[in-house]
């Protein structure tokens, strides 16, 4: 019998769960899974222990919803995947609104998979979409391809890119996309109401940073919420809006699957800080669709995400380069955050301001955002059999400075510059390898790899 050890390597740390912390826990990795978890003690291996000791451990964040590709194509996976990784995001699930063209077929599809094995430094499963008109039949092929979920659209930011998709036409993809299994999250604002409010506001003059948000109220997101669940109703696809910047899209939800819908709603992490007085202030680096809210909004999210009442919390990332945040006209900038780097720090933060428990870090941005895109149990939990994937995080206060930021230059800038964070990432660990040391990412361009939707889990969502 050898007596080598059992495993390649213990990592040290206070070990967050969904529900607990396992404090002086560890965690045995054998390959690139986790083969063994407790506390005290540990185990020995056969290379020297990662020692976090002091430090909270938390599975590698899933971020549900990021647009590496939409200002430069695949070629901004890259960059992105990077600052994935200095943010301890371990597995990015990026949208199909690429430049030039959004990915509504299987041969599109192979070909981003193909970039993503080339070029990220993180793992990645990718969001697949449609055609304006006449592209559902690519729907079955998509899926087969291990696409994790459908995404479309009620509001068009370009006919081409990033299409309005038609009732009828929503209405026929959703019956295919039912009989996949496979969610499909739907961009929920309604066109009419907002593109007359728009060309009223610029007709009289009315340019400045606040009338992003004036151009686009309540009544905007919530009509779309609606057509969006009752759709869910007749077809019985799984229908998830995509980005609730209200309270009131996570009850709507609610009483949709009362009536016996699949439906469910996601909150990005602006929508539980940034509000319209930021807006205002700093500009179009808080520009982002559907837009920031009130305080008093801010606070009923707040109740919503600790009612059980989300879905997951993402962070809609959108790397614009900083010429198209800087106009001065605010609807002449482009729409979306940065926000992978800040993700962990900020949710970190935001729970310790309210006093609650870190736990709801590991529950709303790993493990409930895997389950729902169908990556759960390899990615998104601390349990033996998972992707050794982790998020170190140490406790610290210090203003976030954009320049840190690891992307291409002129994606340095961030709505959260000059916030105060009260946690770093000290450690980022990706199927067992430490690809981001709290200085440096470590991790060369291709160590990602593509994450199919897993076969089981389909239905699941």
């Amino acid at each position: 019998m050898s007596d080598s050890p059992a495993f390649d390597r213990v990592i040290l740390g206070d070990l967050v769960l969904p529900d607990r912390v396992l404090r002086a826990g560890w965690i045995a990795v054998r390959g690139e899974a986790i083969a063994a978890i407790g506390q005290g003690a540990p185990p020995s291996a056969k290379a020297a222990p990662l020692d976090h000791t002091g430090r909270l451990v938390f599975p590698g964040l899933v971020d549900g919803h990021m647009h590496t590709s939409s200002a430069i194509g695949w070629a901004g996976i890259e960059g992105a995947t990077r600052t994935a990784a200095a943010g301890g995001v371990t597995t990015c699930v990026d949208m199909p609104y690429d430049e030039p063209a959004p990915v509504t077929n299987a041969a599109m599809f192979q070909d981003k998979i193909g970039w993503v094995n080339r070029t990220a430094h993180v793992d990645v499963a990718l969001y697949a979409t449609i055609l304006k008109e006449g592209g559902t039949h690519h729907i079955p092929e998509l899926a087969q391809a291990g696409a994790c979920s459908f995404k479309m659209s009620t509001y068009e930011t370009s006919a081409h890119r990033f299409p309005r998709i038609s009732h009828a036409e929503m209405l026929k993809a959703l019956r295919l996309i039912a009989e996949t299994g496979l969610p499909v999250s739907v961009h929920n604002e309604d066109q009419e109401i907002i593109d007359r409010l728009t060309a009223e506001a610029k007709a009289a003059g009315r340019t400045e940073n606040i009338m992003h948000a004036k151009t686009r109220p309540p009544i905007s997101e919530t009509l779309a919420d609606v057509e969006i669940f009752e759709l869910a109703l007749e077809t019985g696809a799984h229908v998830h809006i995509a980005h609730s910047s209200l309270a009131r899209g996570f009850d709507l939800a609610a009483i949709y699957r009362e009536a016996g819908a699949r439906a469910s709603a996601e909150a990005c992490i602006q929508y539980l800080c940034l509000t319209e007085d930021d807006l205002a202030r700093i500009g179009a680096k808080v520009k982002c669709n559907p837009p920031v809210r009130s305080v008093a909004e801010v606070e009923r999210m707040w109740d919503r995400l600790q009612r059980g009442a989300m879905a997951y919390v993402s962070t809609d990332h959108a790397p614009w380069p900083l010429d198209r945040k800087t106009r001065p006209q605010i609807f002449d900038n482009g729409s979306g955050l940065t926000g992978l780097q800040t993700f962990a720090p900020l949710m970190y933060t935001l729970l310790v301001r309210r006093g609650l428990p870190v736990t709801l870090l590991a529950r709303y941005c790993a493990e409930a955002t895997a389950r729902h895109h169908g990556l759960f149990p390899k990615k998104g939990a601390i349990m033996v059999g998972a992707d050794c994937d982790l998020c170190v995080l140490e406790p610290a206060d210090y203003e976030f400075d954009e320049a840190s930021i690891v992307d291409r230059p002129e994606n340095r800038w961030s709505a959260f510059h000059g916030m105060t964070m009260k946690a770093k990432v000290a450690a980022t660990i990706l199927r067992g390898r430490v690809i981001w040391d709290g200085a440096a990412v470590l991790a060369k361009p291709g160590e990602g790899r593509f994450v199919p939707r897993l076969k089981a889990a389909a239905g699941a969502a």
